[in-house]
């Protein structure tokens, strides 16, 4: 009895937790964005008129963006790299700027190579191998001094794979796999519990 009771938790468990996560994290992303403008015209609104819009501030900070990108591609296109120079060089700014900046482009960039190939990599020693993803490829110093076609390839940690190493290795030492990015992130994020194609067995206490 007990161990079905168990087993039937575990199944609950695995089922009802990302959902909830999920909502909890969509919630306070909502929460954050809408707080920034919303807060005050909510105020303004109730105070005035006597209701408020939720979602008001995430919506016009939407139209924000929109515009922004308007102006820019039409009036400024040419004039980017120069805020992009001017923004860089500012106290403070120059620090995070360029590399956030850096940081959406490569992840919004439709010719992104990011993750999109799956490699065992010999890391961090000969003879123990590592599930790794190709980012792209490695730059061109690198390459010259080594005189290797070399990638880049990101190790992740695991079990949360925001984290991981950032290694270069020669293209012929990497070998390919044929699972999706998808399949190696279950490997990562289990701790090497689930294996690509095994579905996760919770009958396996009777």
């Amino acid at each position: 009895m007990l161990k079905a009771l168990k087993r039937y938790f575990i199944t609950g468990f695995l089922i009802v937790l990302p959902v909830v996560l999920s909502i909890y994290i969509l919630a306070i992303l909502f929460n954050f964005a809408d707080s920034i403008i919303g807060n005050f015209l909510n105020t303004y609104l109730n105070r005035k008129l006597g209701f408020y819009i939720p979602g008001i501030g995430l919506i016009i900070m939407l139209l924000i963006i929109l515009l922004c990108g308007f102006i820019v591609s039409f009036f400024f296109k040419n004039r980017v790299r120069v805020l992009d120079r001017f923004l860089g060089n500012l106290p403070f700014l120059r620090y995070i700027y360029p590399l956030l900046r850096q940081t959406i482009q490569f992840i919004l960039s439709k010719d992104s190579m990011a993750f999109k190939e799956v490699v065992l990599v010999e890391f961090p020693r000969k003879g123990t191998w590592s599930v790794g993803f190709i980012s792209n490829e490695s730059f061109k110093e690198a390459k010259e001094k080594t005189a290797s076609d070399l990638l880049n390839v990101y190790i992740p940690l695991a079990p949360s794979p925001a984290t991981g190493f950032i290694v270069l290795i020669p293209r012929g030492e990497l070998i390919k796999l044929g699972i999706s990015v998808k399949e190696a992130m279950k490997i990562v994020m289990t701790g090497g519990i689930i294996n690509p194609g095994e579905p996760v067995n919770l009958e396996n206490e009777k």
